[in-house]
């Protein structure tokens, strides 16, 4: 499922427009990553929580010729899914 298909279907459950649903998920998505940029978690619960992890910092190969480069530490976007979610996969 895409943007798209999740904007339609959204639209048809809820009876709201398209547009108002578009802004809305526009408006969601805005805030979860300003807050993840400010260093804060997103915690929905039941349905998971958005945060930012440290990767170390490493040494790895440049896979064209085979030299060591030096891979350095990032911070990278996480999710990990609530009980609800993961139950209603199973």
């Amino acid at each position: 499922m895409n943007k798209t298909d999740l904007i339609n279907s959204i639209a048809a459950k809820s009876g709201l427009t398209k547009r108002d649903v578009e802004s809305v998920l526009n408006s969601f998505m805005g805030e979860v990553t300003e807050a993840l940029a400010g260093g804060e978690k997103v915690q929905l619960i039941g349905f998971g929580t958005f945060e930012t992890r440290k990767r170390s910092g490493r040494t790895g190969r440049n896979p064209q010729t085979g030299n060591p480069i030096t891979i350095a530490e990032s911070k990278v976007p996480a999710f990990k899914a609530g009980n609800k979610l993961k139950e209603a996969i199973k």
